[in-house]
């Protein structure tokens, strides 16, 4: 099997592990390697996002034309609720309830730019809001905070988990860079009400 073909491969495998099983992009290219049973990297890498997107797309389309925009415009609803309760830490949302690839199976991905890293702590402890705390790498390389919630969606009839990653207020310059395609990676409350309002 040459490199391109077993790009196409691992990239289909984590397209089914991204819509089925709630995965992000890169741990989901993680796991379809290992059930592939392979033990090394192709030549030239994993397949990139654009790869791994267009296939969770013909998936999404194929599959789940039916069920996922309505999950989908479930999710953005909640992750909307939350951009608004904290609105003070500058949200934006990311991830697969942003990009518009999320099935009832994704969480809702948060990241919030503070000038005070536990004032959003401070702000759930003060609202009586259970939470727990994980941590992730940021950008700068370094460990964050992330807050993680859960919320049931009355659309849904089932619990919504949100991630809420603690950032830099001074990392916002950077997150805004649109990507190789010229596309936002996140976005505020502002956008994702422009595309709520677009895919009604």
């Amino acid at each position: 099997m040459n490199s391109s073909t077993l790009r196409a491969e691992i990239a289909a495998t984590a397209a089914r592990l991204v819509v089925e099983d709630g995965l992000e992009y890169g741990p989901a290219k993680q796991r379809a390697l290992k059930l592939l049973g392979k033990r090394g990297l192709p030549s030239g890498g994993l397949p990139d996002n654009d790869l791994l997107d267009a296939e969770v797309r013909a998936y999404l389309d194929l599959f789940c034309a039916d069920t996922q925009p309505g999950e989908l415009a479930a999710l953005r609803e909640v992750a909307l609720e939350w951009m608004e309760r904290l609105a003070a830490f500058r949200p934006y949302l990311t991830g697969a309830v942003w990009r518009g690839t999320a099935t009832r199976h994704n969480d809702v991905h948060l990241q919030l730019y503070c000038d005070d890293p536990k004032s959003a702590e401070i702000a759930l402890l003060g609202a009586r809001i259970d939470y727990d705390v994980g941590s992730t790498r940021g950008p700068r390389g370094d460990n964050i905070d992330v807050l993680s919630l859960a919320q049931t969606s009355a659309t849904l009839g089932e619990r919504v988990f949100i991630h809420l990653s603690i950032l830099d207020h001074d990392d916002l310059r950077g997150a805004l860079k649109p990507d190789a395609q010229g596309r936002a990676p996140r976005g505020d409350a502002s956008a994702l009400r422009q595309l709520m309002e677009a895919t009604k």
